[in-house]
Parts: structure tokens; C-alpha cells; sequence
């Protein structure tokens, strides 16, 4: 059976371990076994940069243990997506893995700025700060977009559907 690696921001939600037992759960409804990352057993009782430290490691191995990874790409305190969920995607895609994405709204990523937000100038969409807005009609940065395999509007649930 191949495996699945867990991405995303779920891990900061109040019930990240249900969530967790769910998306597994679910994982083995499609013939798959799940690896979400808050399944690692890390000592949290050592200083605060060795218990960053021990997660990031554990996580690492989970990646390179997986075969396929799906992402939350929804956003996440802001207008992208988790950055630590993109570097993971980033990771498995160098590895050679699998890598698919979700996301509720697939619009494109200009569209999530108000008209306050940007102006248009000199032929290209910039920001209140004056910087150029990414318009390249992905609903993410064109880094994350083109190297994943499938972006799917929906759930994790929806991903996997796709690959059957």
C-alpha cells in the first residue's frame, strides 16, 4: 500500500489530533496508509529549539517514508498558504514524489485582493505597498502551482477520489 503524507495547517487547530485520526481514516477507506505528521512522539519537555528540531526531523522522515503528499493549500494567516506546508511540498517534489494540493476557492490568486488592495499600473496589478501582484491565472504562487501534479477545489477526500 502506498503512503500518504499529511500536509498541512491542521496540525495548529484546537482537535489537530481528530483531524488527524480522521484524514488517516480516510486515507485507508482509498487503499492508502496515512502518515500525519503530529503522529511523530517528540519529547516536549527539552528547550523549545530542540523540540522544533526533533519535528522537523521526524517530519523529514515521514516525507521521505510517503510516496504521495497532499497539501492544504488553503490559506493561512494571510492571503497564501501555510509556508510551512509549501516548503513541504517543495521538499517532496525534489525527493520525486507525488504531490497534490487542495483548496477550497481555485479562483485566481489576483482575486483575493480587494480593489483597495491593488491598483493597476504601468500594465501589471500592485499592492498597497507597491509591489507587483502574481497574476498568472493560478490560484497560488506560480512556484507551488506548476510543480504539483493536481490542484483540487474541494477536501482532502476530493484528492483522493482523483487518483483512483
Amino acid at each position: 500500500m502506498k503512503k500518504i503524507y499529511i500536509a498541512g495547517p491542521d496540525v495548529f487547530e484546537p482537535d489537530s489530533i481528530e483531524i488527524g485520526k480522521r484524514l488517516v481514516e480516510i486515507c485507508g477507506k482509498y487503499g492508502y496508509i496515512g502518515l500525519y505528521p503530529l503522529d511523530n512522539v517528540v519529547d516536549f519537555s527539552q528547550e523549545k529549539h530542540k523540540i522544533a528540531q526533533d519535528i522537523y526531523e521526524a517530519n523529514i522522515a515521514m516525507i521521505k517514508e510517503a510516496d504521495i503528499v497532499i497539501a492544504n493549500l488553503n490559506t493561512f494567516r494571510g492571503k497564501e498558504a501555510d509556508s510551512g506546508t509549501v516548503w513541504e511540498c517543495g521538499y517532496a517534489y525534489a525527493l520525486g514524489k507525488e504531490v497534490y494540493g487542495y483548496i477550497k476557492d481555485k479562483s485566481e490568486y489576483i482575486e483575493r485582493f480587494k480593489s483597495s488592495e491593488k491598483t493597476f499600473k504601468d500594465g501589471v496589478y500592485v499592492d498597497n505597498d507597491g509591489l507587483m501582484i502574481e497574476d498568472f491565472n493560478h490560484p497560488l504562487n506560480l512556484m507551488i502551482a506548476c510543480s504539483i501534479r493536481d490542484m483540487i477545489e474541494g477536501d482532502f477526500e476530493d484528492v483522493l477520489k482523483s487518483l483512483r
